[in-house]
């Protein structure tokens, strides 16, 4: 039997940066690591060169890229898998419960990386004005979803009709799983669209740049970021020149 009271024993691999020792760009290690880090729970980090990958991580995980984890020495790779894993087995009243409230606060924003994907590497001009606004359009949807007030904000003895949301993330004021899988693809966005395409998301998305500025001031955001830098690096090949 497993001493109930005994912490886990966790490690997560992460991709490295390009100096094969800082966090490396990948918004899915960001979102286990924030995960991990909202829990509580004590935990190590390695990252993992993935150009000198060491022979006993691929005796641990073969055929596998980072990120996946060890939990008493059982190695998880599957990153929803992973998700629900943990937030099953690091359960109240001992770590917090990160499942969001709100069904509609899991599925947010889901588009924008896709339509981001198709924008960045497209290299034909003359395509490039439909898939910005695709990219905008999305954007649009998550910003009228983190503007719109959520049940719990609304005052049923209120006698004001129109109110707008001042909640600091999806699904409410705390991080959630929804933030964890939102945010590392968003800030990803934010950094290359403007390097590579000197795409801006638009100033009157107020609700989009809440969120990201409330993300900012939080460590399990920031401590688990990718430098710009290495985000830029990471999309150099990606986002070929427009041409006609």
């Amino acid at each position: 039997m497993t001493d109930p009271d005994r912490e886990p024993q966790i490690e997560l691999f992460v991709k490295a940066g390009s100096d094969g020792e800082s966090i490396g760009n990948c918004p899915f290690s960001q979102r286990l690591f924030m995960i991990l880090w909202l829990k509580g729970v004590v935990f190590n980090v390695t990252t993992v060169d993935l150009k000198r990958k060491p022979a006993d991580l691929n005796n641990l995980a073969p055929g596998t890229h980072p990120p996946f984890l060890t939990y008493n020495g059982d190695v998880k790779t599957d990153i929803n898998k992973i998700e629900e894993f943990l937030e099953a087995m690091l359960a109240p009243p001992k770590y917090p419960k990160l499942a969001a409230k709100q069904r509609e606060s899991n599925t947010a924003g889901n588009d924008i990386f896709a339509k981001f994907s198709a924008y960045i590497k497209n290299t034909k001009i003359d395509a490039n004005d439909a898939l910005e606004k695709g990219l905008t359009r999305a954007m649009q949807k998550l910003d009228e979803y983190l503007n719109s007030p959520l049940p719990d904000e609304i005052d049923a003895n209120s006698m004001e009709e129109e109110k707008v949301s001042r909640r600091s993330f999806l699904d409410g004021n705390e991080l959630t799983l929804a933030d964890c899988n939102l945010l590392p693809k968003l800030h990803i966005v934010k950094v290359v669209a403007k390097k590579y395409r000197n795409y801006d998301i638009p100033s009157d998305m107020t609700g989009i740049w809440r969120y990201l500025k409330n993300a900012a001031a939080r460590d399990e955001f920031n401590n688990t970021c990718a430098a710009e830098s290495e985000i830029e690096m990471a999309y150099k090949d990606v986002a070929k020149r427009l041409a006609k």
